[in-house]
């Protein structure tokens, strides 16, 4: 998945169908030259659908359709004919897309599961027909209702990934290295900091032909939630995934520090990110020797596994999947 090709965020206008008219029409044969109204209802305005699809994985194919149009309904005609519907617009989309109104940022809805369908913006309804009006004391109604107008507005489309495992760390800790090491993933790798400016998501092979699905999220600074460095652009990816793995790199200064302020931008831009599982891995760890992880072990934080690994050297990788996989199949209480 190149960067390039990594669209999670789209702004596009939605424009429903309006509903067909209903018909006046009266009767008329040879033989019944002043019949009653038999004048059809008007077909309903297409609607704007989305669609999940799991072979999608990101918004590209919506990147450049910033304008998105559904059918009208068709007028009813005589002898009680109902105008056909508008034709749907189904957009398809890959699964974790969350649907927001542009001017108040509230959700509308999410799309979590293959062919789920969900309307994102209704078309109007058809006018009933003359048909419809008449009654004993009112035999030959000569009007009908007019069709529903459609809707219009412009909708937020976001993605949110699903996947297994989030690596969580401040740039540059080595995140994209592991992926690239676990995986068939080919994510961008370079000594600086915000190497990575889009998600990279790869498969772990696991013991046994199993498998689970890690996210490498860019880097979190201090004062993401509020914006600095990438921001929380990507932080909303952290909230699909069931485990945190958070990484830090042995030559840090103050592991334990680090790890609380990665832990309280989480906390700021969303609490409920704190009840997911963590494990702490501690990267680049070939430049320490026994002693020094030893020592190091004593400035750890508390309460969350841990794993020295190096993704160079290999050194804990494997001990890190057996971690990863018990803590995702670790039954619930």
């Amino acid at each position: 998945m190149a960067k390039t090709n990594f669209i999670d965020y789209v702004k596009i206008f939605c424009k429903s169908g309006k509903g067909g008219a209903g018909s006046t029409h009266l009767h008329r044969t040879r033989n019944i030259p002043k019949g009653g109204p038999d004048g059809g209802n008007g077909g309903k305005g297409g609607s704007i659908i989305l669609k999940g699809n799991k072979q999608f994985w990101t918004l590209l194919h919506l990147k450049y359709q910033k304008h998105v149009f559904a059918k009208n309904g068709h007028p009813g005609t005589g002898n009680n004919k109902t105008g056909a519907n508008g034709k749907n617009q189904i957009l398809e989309v890959p699964l974790g897309t969350v649907a927001k109104n542009f001017e108040t940022g509230e959700v509308i809805f999410e799309i979590t599961e293959h062919n789920e369908k969900k309307v994102l913006l209704k078309g109007g309804r058809g006018g009933l027909g003359n048909t419809n009006f008449k009654s004993s004391t009112f035999q030959t109604p000569r009007f009908a209702q007019p069709g529903e107008p459609g809707m219009e507005d412009w909708k937020i489309l976001e993605l949110k990934l699903l996947a297994d495992v989030g690596l969580v760390g401040f740039p540059n800790a080595g995140k994209s290295t592991l992926l690239s090491v676990v995986s068939a993933a080919k994510p961008k790798i370079a000594d600086y900091a915000f190497t990575t400016l889009t998600p990279n998501l790869g498969i772990v092979k696991y013991r046994d032909f199993k498998s689970f699905v890690m996210a490498d999220i860019p880097g979190i600074i201090e004062g993401a939630a509020e914006g600095k460095g990438l921001g929380i652009r990507f932080l909303r990816h952290i909230e699909r995934n069931s485990l945190l793995l958070f990484m830090i790199p042995a030559d840090s200064k103050n592991i334990k520090k680090e790890y609380e302020i990665l832990l309280n931008e989480l906390k700021k831009y969303n609490p409920e990110l704190l009840d997911k599982g963590r494990v702490l891995a501690i990267s680049k760890s070939d430049m320490l020797d026994d002693e020094l992880i030893e020592e190091t072990k004593k400035e750890l934080p508390e309460n969350v596994p841990c794993v020295f690994i190096s993704s160079i050297t290999t050194m804990g990788i494997n001990k890190l999947k057996d971690l990863i996989w018990a803590e995702l199949n670790k039954p619930e209480i």
